[in-house]
């Protein structure tokens, strides 16, 4: 009897398990061959993030679409930094995220976006000046809106987010150098934000210091 029991709970949650969503390692752009076989190397340094956007908290409309904004301090010279977002956030596990102020209330929410994210550099390079953002420039370094390389949301469609940005010298404020950045994110149509979701910034080296946060006053407090 007890081993037709286990064979039944084991039978009632296979299939659960068959269906939950994996994130694989975030990898970077640099590529390692090992005979036949080419692999791009995982990043070194990863933060993770955790939190909730909903219908009337967005930072700025622009464009036409709703934006938010998770603010980043990166107190290094980068070679290369990543940033990949998936909605909702609580079907992953994520070591050591740092948990937004509206995550844990909302975290068994089942609403989830089509992610569009964006990576943005501004011409602040000293923590002494980030009350000064206001004033602030931004650089749209990057953008993305769908990735193959990410688990599909929960109604097969594949919106999560991805992107890579390799630094450059041709321009300074193309650079990725010491100083205050923001991932923007929103969706692909125009519409509402609802939902939990995870953000992860990489890099192929070690990033002591890096910080994000929902506003430039919780990057101030940190």
């Amino acid at each position: 009897m007890k081993v037709l029991k286990i064979l039944l709970v084991f039978a009632l949650t296979t299939p659960l398990i068959s269906k939950a969503q994996k994130l694989k390692s975030f990898e970077s752009s640099i590529e390692k061959t090992l005979g036949p076989i080419t692999k791009k190397i995982p990043y070194t340094s990863v933060t993770s993030y955790l939190g909730y956007a909903s219908s009337g908290t967005e930072d700025e409309i622009k464009d036409g679409k709703k934006f938010y904004y998770l603010y980043v301090w990166i107190p290094l010279v980068a070679p290369e930094i990543g940033v990949r977002m998936v909605s909702p956030a609580n079907s992953f596990k994520s070591k050591k995220a740092i948990i937004g102020s509206t995550y844990s209330e909302n975290k068994n929410s089942k609403e989830f976006f089509d992610t569009y994210i964006t990576l943005e550099k501004s011409n602040i390079t000293s923590k002494d000046k980030l009350s000064e953002t206001a004033k602030a420039t931004w650089t749209t370094l990057a953008y993305n809106d769908d990735s193959s390389e990410l688990p599909k949301q929960p109604n097969g469609s594949a919106y999560n987010s991805l992107l890579r940005y390799t630094s450059t010298t041709d321009h300074p404020t193309k650079a990725l150098t010491r100083g205050l950045y923001r991932i923007g994110f929103t969706t692909y149509k125009t519409g509402e934000v609802n939902g939990t979701f995870l953000a992860q910034l990489g890099a192929p080296l070690k990033l002591p210091g890096v910080i994000v946060a929902r506003s430039i006053e919780e990057l101030m407090s940190e």
